[in-house]
């Protein structure tokens, strides 16, 4: 971190242009036909898609401080096909629900893109796929491990490289694999949720800004400034749903904290490449994730400080100065030529962790209480299918359309149990990343080609396996 770093202002993605224009509050009691807390991915992409199928519909968003404020514009621009939970799925429910899963993430990526396009969401919104790789032995036999998993559930599109073939993408150093997939994209996080914002505005949905809703109940959502009742209630707010009443221990909100770098010379992106601009991951057990931005720099994130006790969220972003040191030493050690280059921006924000790690959509029949979440961290393009589950499960339930395809995938209404209470929540994350972080260490000094037990049983602990 220089003195020069911007640390927090919500995030990178709203240094150009700042946040939006302020929306109008709630000011007194009302009704709706939905109502949606969050204006976020998920909310917003719901009451578009809900608009679309049932123009008649007064749909009413409540947003605690500005659609974008949370992960929809601090995540970092990954549009992919990823999904939490899918694996525990194939055991719940067989493979061929998991595969249909799968395929509908697949298709969701394209969703995204074409729909941004017809609607003239201008979101830097580059198709180039994800690029995953590894540069330890361990890491090497994890990705080999993944690129099987992943063509098992349909991917035959996927593609594995061998050191040379990886580098001819991008050049990082020690890379001694990867795999690409084409179903991703990168994208401005924040060029999207406020274009999708006014979308919905557009539309005739009525968007309630710094409006924090303090409670969820049966055909109601409660604000300081009123009540709105409304058949269905939706509740899509992710990493923040453990400040409503009721919900503490419901999602675990973890941390997750990015920097940014000033845009990098185009003589040193000769020496990188890169110029498919996938987005990137690795297959260390504390991953990373990067994108190359419209603008030529690196946008690069970690998991930093896991979690806060009590399930604590902060207020603009900020993230701790030795958060911000590990991210650079480790953009530096995939990319030495940058060593030294200023790092303009660092924040964090946090995303929804359920205790068996499995994203979700639900809707409650009997109280017309709707939610979808826990995305852990893969939320740019699930909270589209998310969304279109939930318009789909609404108009199935008010018998305007009868079951589909989406209201069928097995994440549908899956229960899972609460997080532990303190001080055995933060305990066990604290424990969780620093066992994943040694973890990574010890693969890098040792060379071995098997993933270590420390990370076995950390995973085992997790309840991610």
């Amino acid at each position: 971190m220089t003195s020069t770093t911007i640390n927090g202002g919500i995030s990178f993605w709203y240094a150009a242009h700042g946040t939006p224009p302020p929306r109008a509050p709630l000011t007194g009691d009302t009704t709706a036909d939905v109502v949606i807390v969050g204006g976020g991915y998920t909310g917003l992409w719901t009451a578009y898609y809900l608009k679309q199928a049932a123009p008649f519909l007064r749909i009413t968003v409540l947003e605690q401080k500005f659609c974008g404020y949370g992960a929809s514009g601090r995540n970092g621009g990954w549009l992919y096909n990823g999904i939490a939970g899918r694996d525990r799925y194939a055991r719940l429910h067989g493979q061929d629900a998991a595969v249909r899963l799968q395929k509908a993430m697949n298709d969701t990526v394209t969703e995204v893109i074409e729909t941004a396009a017809k609607e003239g969401i201008d979101a830097d919104i580059h198709h180039g796929g994800v690029l995953e790789v590894a540069r330890t032995p361990a890491q090497l036999a994890r990705l080999k491990a993944f690129h099987e998993a992943e063509t098992a559930f349909g991917e035959t599109d996927r593609e594995l490289y061998d050191a040379l073939r990886t580098r001819e993408h991008i050049n990082i150093a020690d890379a001694v694999g990867s795999t690409w997939t084409p179903h991703g994209a990168r994208i401005h996080p924040a060029k999207l949720v406020t274009g999708l914002a006014d979308l919905c505005e557009r539309l005739g949905v009525t968007i309630h800004e710094s409006t924090p809703v303090t409670e969820i109940a049966p055909r109601r959502a409660t604000t300081p400034y009123g009540t709105v009742r409304a058949p269905y209630v939706l509740r899509c707010t992710e990493g923040f749903t453990a400040a409503l009443k009721g919900q503490k221990r419901s999602w675990l909100p973890m941390n997750s904290s990015m920097i940014v770098t000033a845009p990098v010379p185009a003589a040193t992106w000769e020496q990188i490449g890169w110029t498919s601009r996938a987005t990137l991951g690795d297959m260390a057990h504390a991953y990373m994730y990067a994108q190359r931005t419209a603008d030529d720099r690196i946008a690069l994130g970690g998991r930093g400080v896991p979690y806060r006790f009590g399930s604590r969220t902060d207020n603009d972003g900020r993230t701790q100065p030795a958060t911000i040191a590990a991210l650079t030493d480790l953009l530096t050690a995939f990319f030495p030529q940058l060593t030294g280059i200023d790092i303009t921006h660092a924040w964090s924000g946090v995303l929804g962790v359920p205790r068996d790690w499995c994203a979700t959509v639900t809707l409650d029949r009997s109280t017309g209480l709707g939610w979808a979440g826990g995305y852990v961290g893969s939320g740019v393009a699930t909270a589209n299918l998310a969304a279109r589950t939930l318009r789909d499960l609404i108009q199935q339930d008010s018998g305007q359309a009868g079951p589909t395809e989406l209201t069928t995938l097995p994440w549908v209404n899956h229960r899972v149990r609460r997080w532990e209470p303190e001080p055995l929540r933060w305990l066990g994350v604290h424990a969780l990343y620093a066992a994943y972080r040694e973890a990574d260490r010890q693969e890098s000094r040792t060379h071995t080609p098997t993933t270590t037990p420390l990370a076995r049983f950390a995973d085992r602990l997790s309840g991610r396996h």
